[in-house]
């Protein structure tokens, strides 16, 4: 540097921090905002609307026996919960889903296990899968007829058909997207089959399993109302659905309201109190979901 040359130093910009901005990220939440952010209070709100929207079309439709209002059909509700008509029905109903469902993910599971184990055993359930999954449930009733006879047996079969394939489809499917190096660390610690099934391949896949069994639980439900409107009866057991079509025949429409409000409500319960929380306690908590 020459003695005539001039020494340029740049001006430094100074940012002042906006303030405002500052504030508008720290700013408290409003009451509204925080209570907004609670998820059951969204969801009961979207439900009152509902009811009220139910109850304006019932009451500016006028007819009782084409559809009756929200209140007529929670007044029928809460006269057949009081008598324990409704928690009799629903007893009976449960009773022969859970039962209906627990086998169809028990040979779900055995399935989706030999067909993650083996060529031959993929073929197998895929080709079981294309050939049945189509098949809705209530057209194997006949057969279901004559092979169990009029009772409960014959519900639990078509109950297995509806939930089996729902439930094996997206459990293998969950398998498949198991990537393959959990696979081969898996193998790495000697874990085979059934041990690298349970150890690895269920809480890698448990979103897709997850999936599956709601799934499996709302065709379970469909499947068991149609199924008891025809065997409900002769079975002697009378369950939900055998309760909706009695009073169908009596032309007490409220009650038949009523009997599907209550299959309504247990799945609601099913599906915020149980599958809720299960997928909070696993897929949540391991940040497999947001």
């Amino acid at each position: 540097m020459t003695k005539n040359s001039t020494l340029f130093v740049r001006p430094e910009i100074v940012v002042e921090p906006n303030r405002n901005a500052v504030a508008e990220v720290q700013r408290p939440l409003s009451a509204f905002e925080a209570i907004y952010r609670i998820s059951w209070i969204r969801k009961t709100a979207i439900l009152l609307v509902l009811a009220l929207v139910w109850e304006i079309y019932g009451r500016w439709l006028d007819n009782s026996l084409l559809f009756p209002s929200f209140s007529e059909t929670l007044h029928a509700f809460m006269s057949g919960i009081s008598s324990g008509v409704l928690l009799q029905r629903a007893a009976v109903s449960l009773q022969t889903l859970l039962i209906g469902y627990s086998l169809g993910i028990l040979l779900a599971g055995l399935l989706t296990t030999v067909a993650i184990s083996s060529r031959i055993g993929n073929d197998f359930l895929e080709t079981l899968t294309s050939m049945f999954n189509p098949l809705p449930a209530i057209a194997l009733l006949p057969l279901a007829l004559i092979w169990f006879g009029l009772g409960t047996g014959s519900i639990i079969f078509v109950l297995v058909h509806s939930v089996l394939w729902a439930v094996a489809l997206n459990t293998h499917a969950g398998f498949r997207s198991v990537s393959n190096t959990l696979r081969m660390v898996g193998q790495n610690y000697g874990l085979k089959r059934f041990s690298l099934v349970r150890s690895v391949l269920i809480p890698a896949a448990f979103p897709s399993i997850l999936t599956g069994l709601k799934i499996g639980w709302a065709f379970a439900w469909r499947t068991l109302i149609a199924a008891e409107l025809v065997f409900g009866v002769s079975s002697g057991t009378g369950g939900l659905g055998w309760y909706i079509f009695e009073n169908r025949n009596q032309l007490e429409t409220a009650n038949v309201f009523s009997g599907l409000f209550f299959v309504i409500i247990i799945g609601l319960f099913v599906e915020n109190m149980i599958f809720a929380k299960i997928e909070k306690r696993t897929i949540r908590r391991w940040g497999m979901q947001h």
